[in-house]
């Protein structure tokens, strides 16, 4: 590993596309990966209930599709098996336990010089590359809020990548904060398993179905966004009715737009806002004090569970050591122009 044509950071389905098409041209390539598996996000963080929420074409991989009787919306374990598939065609072996410390840019030799760590030895490994792909992911690290009282709550507080099922939490008091395709998820799957569900809707949303999605997707192609959003949203209205006078309200630019300008995807309706609508369970937190959770409108319930579908934070910015103002958002993740000599790829945003 002393010297590497293109080094890619990371395993999971973004890194493993890049990897394959990197075999076709008979690029070499190593992978470094610090979980002890490939696509440790979809095995190990991911709900049981999940499936993609979009449409299976526009989630295949390069050079390979998916069995002509996969459903249209693949569940979980099919696409952890797809990823396998995909690891054993190309024969893609990353190096895994292995955590990236730095990576610099050396103007002068015009190529990266990394630092990575092999965590199960402890040791140290050096090398450079012509090329690196950040292909870490936006979701690196878990983001759980500050709320005034929360180190006091004296229940269960777990991150949405922590959850797997609701069938334990029968009968339980079990808020969901957040109020993105997690959080909308998590709370249809704690209520149709006997929860008494409250969840937190702090921004505006766009609430819309799988069918919609697909159908604007396909629109993209074809008409402008702007044209594809109103299209949307008038069936989304159609559809769910006017959801502001249950606290939902949608943002000012277009669902399609929205996603092409900062990364926001809109909600895809599992059932959460027939029960919504029905329960009226949508809440804002104000503060907690110990398993009483007090909400902007003055009303405090008790709560046994606190589940945060609060997203992540990207680890890039940590590791990456570049002019961070230039390359990187706050967030550690990229922004659209930065120099093309650094000969740096981000691979986060693959698969939408």
């Amino acid at each position: 590993m002393e010297n590497v044509v293109v080094l890619i950071v990371g395993a999971g389905p973004a890194r493993l596309s890049i990897a394959a098409c990197l075999s076709q041209l008979s690029i070499p390539y190593v992978i470094l990966e610090r979980e002890s598996c490939s696509m440790s996000l979809w095995r190990n963080r991911a709900y049981d209930r999940l499936k993609l929420h979009l449409a299976k074409e526009f989630c295949e991989l390069p050079h390979m599709s998916y069995p002509v009787d996969a459903p249209t919306y693949i569940p979980k374990a099919l696409f952890v098996k797809y990823l396998d598939d995909n690891v054993e065609r190309f024969n893609i072996r990353p190096k895994y336990h292995t955590s990236v410390e730095s990576s610099t840019y050396d103007n002068d030799k015009k190529c990266w010089s990394i630092v990575a760590k092999d965590m199960a030895k402890c040791t140290t490994i050096k090398c450079t590359a012509k090329f690196l792909v950040v292909a870490s992911g936006e979701n690196s690290a878990e983001n759980i809020p500050t709320i005034p009282g929360l180190e006091r709550f004296s229940g269960e507080i777990i991150h949405s990548s922590s959850y797997k099922s609701g069938k334990s939490y029968s009968g339980k008091n079990v808020l969901v904060v957040g109020s993105g395709n997690s959080g909308m998820e998590i709370a249809y799957d704690l209520a149709t398993h006997g929860a008494n569900t409250s969840i937190v809707i702090r921004s505006q949303i766009h609430v819309m179905t799988k069918e919609l999605i697909r159908l604007g997707m396909t629109l993209a192609h074809r008409l402008p966004l702007n044209l594809v959003d109103n299209i949307l949203v008038m069936a989304a209205n159609f559809i769910f009715g006017d959801l502001s006078r249950h606290g939902i309200t949608r943002p000012k630019m277009g669902p399609m737009a929205l996603k092409s300008k900062t990364g926001r995807s809109a909600v895809i309706d599992v059932g959460t806002v027939g029960l919504i609508k029905k329960r009226h369970n949508r809440r804002c937190t104000n503060k907690i004090f110990g398993n009483i959770v007090e909400f902007k409108c003055g009303k405090k319930i008790s709560f046994d569970m606190i589940v945060f579908a609060t997203g992540y934070k990207s680890t890039t910015n940590i590791w990456l050591k570049v002019i961070l103002l230039i390359m990187l958002n706050d967030n550690g993740l990229p922004i659209k122009e930065y120099p093309n000599h650094w000969k740096v790829k981000m691979a986060s945003t693959v698969l939408g």
